[in-house]
Order: structure tokens, then C-alpha cells, then sequence
């Protein structure tokens, strides 16, 4: 394979691993003498549990031992706060919502602790939980557009569940787990299990998918490896699709209201968004969904709060874009009402309105061509041939409707180390903590290692997910790549100089006592001698040489650090059913220098694919009882093959030193950013009929 420059295509190095059925998950570890951990969940919504009867369940086949509160695992206080829950689990008799953990059975295989588990009878003390927002008061009337949006419950539900396995030997514990970071395992698990950080290796190579569910450590990964060490042999925990729905968290629901007025222009002269978003009383997390407005349109005023209110649900955490993916679908939806109540074109509107500088404090932005998403976006669509009438297009028994929002998410660049190792197999490994969550982060690792070492991709072997490795970011934040990315070149010299400085100094090495000695494309030249690195370290009989370097965190002052896109979007709304359908889908993408063209591309597409999900089908039913009346995939709906039609996704790539000295910014959590408001523009545009609560599901259309 030739080396790629930045910013084409390539396949994933992982890829093959992966569709070959060869990739190995945290559930996929399978150690001698395994035992099997099965969660019991309460099933009240609020209270105190008064007695368990675990007789039953105790004389199952297989079962080792029942945990709960009243014969708990001990787990001291959790130190810090990382976006789960505040309380470790068994170590009081409270319940504090429908699906807490209250129990934990231990047996030789899956089937008998589920089994065993269902034989688990509890008694509680029910109080009346609080469930849901309260009603938002009525829109102050006066300025040009002034109303209330509001956004369901939704889950992450990754393709992977999530999983630990742990095993202790001498004191020391292994745990296989699902996580966005090591490190964050590692802290964790310290604070709650008592064990020093020196003690703790965590292993994770691959996640299956995580969209913030796996930042956390929930309940599953302390209590697994707590029961290993009572029973002195390794367990696994795996959680059930419907645990998953209360086990590890959930996206705030949120109550919104916009205000915006406008001179004839269109200019806007005041925006005042308000939001509130339900807070779990066992977490800390509460977004602001307002924040959004902050940074979005120029206006003479710009006014937001954030407020929440203490719901007794399951935790709330972080979600792909937490905050700005729920405000961008009210401030999006109020930007085309403005427009409408303006008799204006939607993008000749958020032309109008472009922010040239931050509008909280008119800083300069380090980068910014939201301008240019917007013309080539227009373009490309056809919005031109926009019809402004709702519900004069259409095609068939389909009305059409077409609509568009903007797209913007911080960028950042966090400190991140990475090691470095020049192989006598003529392979150059790049090693650090960080996650690969599916979004092809090893693989912009090698592509980076290429470019900076002269040599082809697949020379280059990507190694993530080991808490014994250099300290890399975390996946989340959307800013891994410019994190992990920026350490890779210092880390590469460093490396070089390494291997420099053995082929010198080492008697053995042909080019011992040479002065000049340069590296270039896997070789190195001193006078009119050339080795290859491989060649040089298998003369010395050695297996390789190393070197770690770091890159710090970006503290830049003075800028604003964004990246921006544009989403155009097609409805079809059957004048019938009023079944809504997106028929077609285009965004420009304006997130600096673009390393590897075809996993961004996957990037967004994925975070379109959740904003439809958002716009027209999720949406969790929390029953007054507490209790999520669709926790399961059969009734929790999300987005599939037959629901999305073909997405375009295109790339401006003007590189950003001021945040990296690539140009990178990042683009995770961006895609979804201002889906749900474009999806709901489009039905608009197509019916006339304007939804302002998540899931624009077919009932509120007819």
C-alpha cells in the first residue's frame, strides 16, 4: 500500500478484523473458570427496599452467591464525577428510580444467574416518583417570534452492549470493559474498589460503539469486579438490551422556549433563549441546551439561561452533542418561523444573521467558512427551486417540503501522550489509552504515522485501549483526533532520535561513530551507508526501540474554536397517513483539515442518522410510576436501512492551525447538530403544520 497524503480515503486498519468476525469486545473475552454476574433491578420508581428473599435463587444449579443491599459487595464512596451515577450500587436500601440496580447474582453460566436472578423476590416502601417536567408556561407575547419547544428521553443503544469481565491474581485486577477511556476506568474503580491505580489494568481495544453511554463507569463494572474478588474467580457481566434502557443512562429530556425579534431586514435584534433539562437525582449531568445560541446567529442581544429540574428517572449523561443537539432543533425550528413571520427565504435569513466574529464577545473565530457550507450546500440541493408555500408540492400522494438548519459544536485540543516503537519486522507501532469508539481513530493514528514516517499505512500498527500505555485522550468531546493527533509527529521524532542515537552509539550497528545520521521513508543514511530499520535492529538483535512524547493542551486565547456545517433536507409526507419520510439529505462539513475522508464521511452520516432518529422516531414513555413504558427495541424505534434514504456528506477542509498545527477539528458529535430543526423545517414546508415537540411522530401531523 502506497502512503496516502492527509485528507483521502482510506479503509479502516481494524476493518477487516471486524467484518471477518476476528475483532474482540469486552463480552468476548472468555477466561478460565468463568463465572456469570446477572443485575436485579428494582421495579418501583422511588422508596426503600425492605427485604429480598434469595433463598429460591441461592439453590439454583450454578449459583455462587446473591448480592444485595442486605448481603452487599463493599464499594467505598466514588471520587470525582464522570458523567454516571453518584451513588456506588447495594450500599443502601434506597431506590431512587425504576431500574436501579438492587441486586446482583453470581453462577456458572449466563442462563443460570438470568435463571436465578427472576427467582429474586422484593418487597419495598413505594413513594409517588417525579417523572417528568412540568408544563411550560405560555410564550410571552410581542417580539416577532416568541415560542416553546420540547425534546423527549432518548438513548444511545450502541451496537455493542455494555460489558466488563474482571479477573484478580496477587492483588492486582484485570478488567476487560466497554469505555470511551482507560484511564477513566482506572479512577474510577480506584476510588470505589480501594485498590491503588499501580494495582488496576484495563483493557479495551475496541468499542462497539458508545455516543457518551461509555464515559461512565455504571453499576455493572464495580459490582463485577468486586464479585471477582469475593470469589476468587473471574466474572463477566453483560448487559440485556432492556437493562441498558436504565443501567447506563439516557439524553435529558428538555422544555425550551425561543424569542427572537427582527428588524424588516431581518436582522435579528434580541434572542433570549430559556432551557430546562430533567436532571436524574442519582447524577450530576444536566445540560444547557441554550448554550447553542450563544455562538450561532449575530444579533444586537444575545440572552440565555439554563435551568433543571430533579426528576426521580434513571441517570441523565452526556449524548452525541449533549445540549446543542436538543437546543439546535428549538433555536433552528424558531430561526424558520422568524422567516416565515418575515416572508423570507430560511437561508437568505441565517445569511443575514452570519456570525463573522464569536457573538458572546466578538473575538475572531480561529477558523470559520459557514458562508461557503451554505452557498455550496444551496447549490448542490437545488434550494433555489424551494417552494415557500407549504404544502403547494407535491407528488403523488406525497407532499414535499424542503428544509435546512445550521450545524456547530466546540472544537479542542486536550493534552494526549503516545509511545512510539521502530520493530525489527520492519512495522512501526504508534501505542496509546486511547478509544477507538467506531470512529476510526486507529486508523487516523496510522494514516498521521505514515505521512510523518515516509512509510505506508499498513507498516504503521495502531495499539488503543490498554491503561498501560501513555496517557492518550479519551474518545469524547469530539476532539480525539486533534488531541491524540497532535502527539503523534513529536512522538515519531522522538522515536527517530531514539533509533538515531542506538544505531551510533551501538558497536554492532554499521553506522556506529557516524556523525549526520538521518532518518528518511524507514532508513537511515550515514555517509554512503543505508539500512533499514528493521534491517538495523535485527543485526542488533533487538526487538525494537521506543520513544514517548506529548502534546499539550491547546491554550490559545482570544479565538473562538468551532467547526460549522449546513444540513438541507427533503421531506415527503403522505396526505394520508401523514407518515413523514426524509428523502433526501445533504451536508457541508466545515471542521478544518479532514485526515481520512472516508471515516469522517461515516462520522456524519452517523450523526445525521441519529438526528432523524431524533426528529421523527425516538422518543422513551416514562409511565407516572417511573417506570419506561418502551424499553425495549421493538417499541424504542430507531432509525433503520427503510427509514434514511442516501446522504451526501461534503467536506470544505480549510485547515485550522490556530487549534493544531494539522488543522484538525472535531467532527463526532457535529452531524447530529441541527438535524431534528432541518427535518422539522422540511415537514413544515411540506404541510404547513409546525411541531414543536420530539418525535414529530405521525399522530401530531394528522
Amino acid at each position: 500500500m502506497a502512503m496516502p497524503p492527509i485528507g483521502t480515503s482510506v479503509a479502516r486498519v481494524d476493518g477487516r478484523l471486524k467484518v471477518t468476525g476476528g475483532a474482540v469486545y469486552a463480552a468476548d473475552n472468555n477466561l478460565a473458570n468463568l463465572a456469570y454476574g446477572y443485575l436485579v433491578l428494582s421495579t418501583i420508581g422511588l422508596g426503600t427496599v425492605t427485604a429480598m428473599n434469595t433463598t429460591a435463587a441461592l439453590a439454583a444449579p450454578g449459583v455462587l452467591d446473591v448480592y444485595t443491599p442486605f448481603h452487599p459487595l463493599k464499594l467505598f464512596a466514588y471520587g470525582g464525577d464522570e458523567n454516571d451515577e453518584t451513588v456506588p450500587p447495594l450500599q443502601d436500601t434506597n431506590v431512587r428510580y425504576h431500574g436501579q440496580v438492587i441486586g446482583m447474582v453470581v453462577a456458572g453460566t449466563f442462563e443460570q444467574a438470568r435463571d436465578a436472578a427472576a427467582l429474586v423476590t422484593t418487597t419495598y416502601t413505594a413513594k409517588t416518583p417525579a417523572t417528568t417536567l412540568p408544563a411550560a408556561p405560555p410564550p410571552p407575547s410581542g417580539p416577532t417570534v416568541s415560542q416553546h419547544y420540547t425534546t423527549s428521553i432518548v438513548h444511545h443503544h450502541a451496537m455493542e452492549p455494555h460489558a466488563t469481565v474482571a479477573s484478580w491474581a496477587s492483588g492486582h485486577l484485570t478488567i476487560y470493559t466497554a469505555t470511551q477511556g482507560v484511564p477513566l476506568v482506572v479512577s474510577r474503580l480506584s476510588h470505589t474498589l480501594g485498590v491503588a491505580t499501580t494495582k488496576i489494568h484495563v483493557i479495551n481495544p475496541l468499542v462497539g460503539g458508545a455516543f457518551g453511554s461509555k464515559w461512565g463507569n455504571w453499576a455493572h463494572t464495580p459490582l463485577t469486579a468486586a464479585a471477582a474478588l469475593a470469589l476468587n474467580r473471574p466474572v463477566k457481566t453483560v448487559l440485556t438490551r432492556e437493562q441498558m434502557f436504565t443501567v447506563v443512562g439516557h439524553r435529558p429530556q428538555t422544555s425550551q422556549t425561543v424569542s427572537i425579534t427582527a428588524g424588516s431586514s431581518g436582522a435579528i435584534t434580541t434572542l433570549k433563549h430559556d432551557g430546562t433539562s430533567s436532571k436524574s437525582n442519582s447524577s450530576n449531568f444536566a445540560e444547557g441546551p441554550a448554550n447553542v445560541s450563544n455562538v450561532t446567529y449575530a444579533a444586537g442581544s444575545i440572552a440565555t439561561s439554563k435551568s433543571t429540574v430533579d426528576l426521580d428517572i434513571p441517570a441523565t449523561t452526556i449524548m452525541r452533542a449533549p445540549g446543542e443537539s436538543n437546543g439546535s432543533f428549538a433555536l433552528e425550528s424558531a430561526i424558520d418561523e422568524l422567516a416565515v413571520a418575515l416572508n423570507m427565504d430560511p437561508l437568505a435569513l441565517r445569511q443575514r444573521n452570519y456570525a463573522s466574529t464569536v457573538p458572546s464577545n466578538k473575538n475572531p473565530w480561529s477558523a470559520k467558512h459557514l458562508d461557503q457550507c451554505y452557498t455550496t450546500g444551496a447549490a448542490k440541493f437545488g434550494w433555489s427551486a424551494r417552494n415557500p408555500t407549504p404544502g403547494a408540492v407535491t407528488d403523488g400522494d406525497w407532499l414535499v417540503g424542503l428544509g435546512m438548519a445550521t450545524a456547530a459544536y466546540p472544537a479542542s485540543r486536550g493534552a494526549a501522550s503516545l509511545k512510539v516503537r521502530f520493530q525489527s519486522d520492519g512495522t512501526v507501532v504508534i501505542a496509546g489509552t486511547g478509544s477507538d469508539a467506531g470512529t476510526g481513530q486507529a486508523t487516523v493514528w496510522a494514516m498521521l504515522g505514515a505521512a510523518e514516517l515516509g512509510l505506508a499505512v499498513d507498516r504503521i500498527r495502531p495499539e488503543l485501549g490498554d491503561s498501560a500505555l501513555p496517557t492518550a485522550a479519551n474518545a469524547g468531546g469530539s476532539s480525539s483526533t486533534a488531541s491524540n493527533g497532535t502527539a503523534v509527529a513529536p512522538a515519531v521524532q522522538a522515536a527517530i532520535a531514539a533509533l538515531i542515537q542506538l544505531a551510533t552509539t551501538n558497536p554492532a550497528s554499521p553506522l556506529h561513530g557516524r556523525s549526520g545520521v538521518k532518518y528518511s521513508m524507514g532508513n537511515l543514511t550515514g555517509g554512503s551507508t543505508i539500512i533499514s530499520f528493521g534491517a538495523l535492529l535485527t543485526k542488533l538483535n533487538m526487538s525494537g526501540v521506543e520513544a514517548t512524547a506529548t502534546s499539550a493542551k491547546n491554550t490559545t486565547t482570544g479565538f473562538g474554536f468551532y467547526s460549522f456545517g449546513a444540513h438541507f433536507c427533503e421531506v415527503r409526507v403522505n396526505r394520508w397517513t401523514m407518515e413523514p419520510r426524509v428523502s433526501r439529505l445533504l451536508c457541508v462539513i466545515d471542521a478544518g483539515q479532514i485526515v481520512n475522508t472516508q471515516t469522517a464521511r461515516s462520522q456524519i452520516m452517523g450523526g445525521i442518522i441519529m438526528g432523524v432518529g431524533q426528529a421523527l422516531l425516538e422518543g422513551t414513555v416514562v409511565e407516572p410510576s417511573g417506570r419506561f413504558a418502551n424499553a425495549n427495541l421493538a417499541s424504542y424505534l430507531l432509525p433503520v436501512n427503510a427509514d434514511l434514504p442516501s446522504i451526501d456528506v461534503e467536506f470544505l477542509n480549510f485547515p485550522d492551525t490556530v487549534l493544531d498545527p494539522i488543522g484538525m477539528r472535531g467532527i463526532g458529535e457535529l452531524g447530529i447538530v441541527g438535524v431534528a430543526g432541518a427535518v422539522a423545517n422540511a415537514i413544515y414546508n411540506a404541510t404547513g403544520k409546525r411541531i414543536r415537540d420530539l418525535p414529530i411522530t405521525l399522530d401530531k401531523l394528522l
